[in-house]
């Protein structure tokens, strides 16, 4: 619409969708599509990791004036209690949220991976490693630049998402961090993701979904690299 009419007019819709694995549903119902949606030009897509992220992130998508897809991670709805105050507080869209601060590595994730993430970023805190821990929030527009900063940091980068790894969201970011940020590396960028095939019935789905252990795994490689 903002294109059609060279910016008169505006489309002011959030369509919120249940979305992702971890709750035994049917494969199709469980796959993550992010990165599909993300192809279309002009639209936001906006994924949430905690309730009071979920808030501040919806009101955001609510007052923004064009069309939002807020994508809510369905093995969150239950996995925890947050006490979040209805102050009419938003976040700001198109940008990362730093979770945890860190020197040692960069983990960037989304959704409900975050879980792992975190998860991950503690086992390594107990070695003494201190991970920082990226929420992308809005997968489309990319806040690339903050992600950057954190690597300038750090100098390596852990990518960890539960959507297919063959042209999702997480290829888009470690060839921006090429692209752009390839002097701060000091070892290959890696993903973790889910497999690039359809999402298993439930009863193999958590083979399917990036595990702390992969993530560890993963994390533990590109420190030791040399």
């Amino acid at each position: 619409m903002r294109n059609r009419t060279r910016g008169r007019l505006t489309c002011p819709m959030v369509v919120r969708a249940p979305y992702g694995g971890g709750v035994h549903a049917p494969e199709h119902h469980s796959e993550s599509f992010e990165a599909m949606l993300a192809h279309a030009p002009g639209l936001r897509v906006v994924i949430p990791s905690s309730p009071a992220n979920a808030y501040g992130l919806l009101l955001a998508a609510i007052r923004d004036p064009d069309p939002v897809v807020f994508l809510e991670p369905k093995r969150l709805y239950r996995a925890s209690r947050e006490t979040v105050v209805d102050d009419g507080t938003k976040l700001p869209l198109d940008s990362c949220l730093v979770l945890r601060e860190g020197t040692d590595l960069t983990l960037v994730s989304w959704g409900a991976s975050l879980v792992e993430s975190l998860a991950a970023a503690d086992a390594l805190a107990a070695d003494g490693i201190s991970a920082e821990v990226l929420d992308v929030a809005t997968i489309k527009p990319l806040d690339l630049t903050t992600i950057l900063e954190s690597v300038g940091r750090t100098g390596r980068c852990v990518i960890v998402h539960e959507a297919p790894r063959e042209v999702g969201v997480g290829a888009e970011i470690a060839a921006g961090l090429a692209d752009q940020g390839l002097t701060s590396l000091l070892a290959p960028v890696t993903r973790v993701t889910g497999y690039d095939a359809v999402m298993p019935l439930f009863r193999t789905e958590h083979r399917y979904l990036p595990t702390p252990e992969r993530v560890l795994a993963a994390t533990r490689s590109v420190l030791e690299y040399a």
